[in-house]
């Protein structure tokens, strides 16, 4: 049995790190109730922090067709298939939450191909899982079938870019050992 992938990569002290990025914490741990570990680990290159929160808030806050929770589900199952804990179990929990399903994430997670999803929602998927595992098959008819299901070219460039992102996301994760915090595990799973 192999043990766990230790932390690689130091973690800078709130104290040390720079006022724009401290604020951003402090102001996630205010709304959470705690430090998302991610957010301390990428603070080891500020810049590269500031860089990748800024694209993923593009890509993760907006109103488009692709709806938060369908984006979540994107992140949770090419998460999955890349074998990203940290991000599997992150965004499990975003995922139960926006789309008020205790037992969602933990079904795309396993295999979303038997999840209790739309036809759509598996389109976007399947289209999500072969951006980030096998970008370079994507095919005019990968698009047709989005538009099939209602998918505009807007929102066919979120599925794209938010499992490209998350392809880099997971890489970065797993490389530098980052673990899912504790609070995760229970978060959305039972309905309030």
């Amino acid at each position: 049995m192999t043990e766990p992938a230790a932390k690689r990569f130091p973690t800078p002290s709130l104290a040390d790190m720079p006022e724009d990025i401290r604020a951003r914490i402090l102001a996630v741990q205010e709304k959470s109730g705690f430090v998302p570990n991610v957010f301390l680990s990428l603070a080891f290159r500020p810049d590269e922090f500031r860089a990748f929160f800024a694209y993923h808030d593009a890509l993760m806050d907006k109103d488009s067709g692709v709806t938060k929770a369908e984006r979540e589900m994107i992140v949770v199952a090419t998460s999955a298939a890349n074998q990203c804990l940290y991000c599997v179990v992150a965004h499990g929990a975003i995922l139960r939450i926006r789309a008020k399903n205790p037992l969602l994430a933990d079904q795309i997670a396993i295999n979303y191909r038997k999840a209790e999803i739309t036809p759509r929602q598996k389109a976007m998927l399947d289209f999500a899982m072969k951006v980030s595992r096998a970008a370079e098959t994507v095919v005019e008819p990968d698009f047709a079938e989005l538009g099939r299901h209602g998918f505009s070219d807007d929102d066919i460039w979120d599925i794209a870019a938010v499992a490209a992102f998350f392809a880099l996301s997971n890489r970065m994760a797993n490389v530098t050992g980052m673990r899912p915090n504790d609070e995760f595990y229970l978060m959305g799973r039972l309905p309030k």
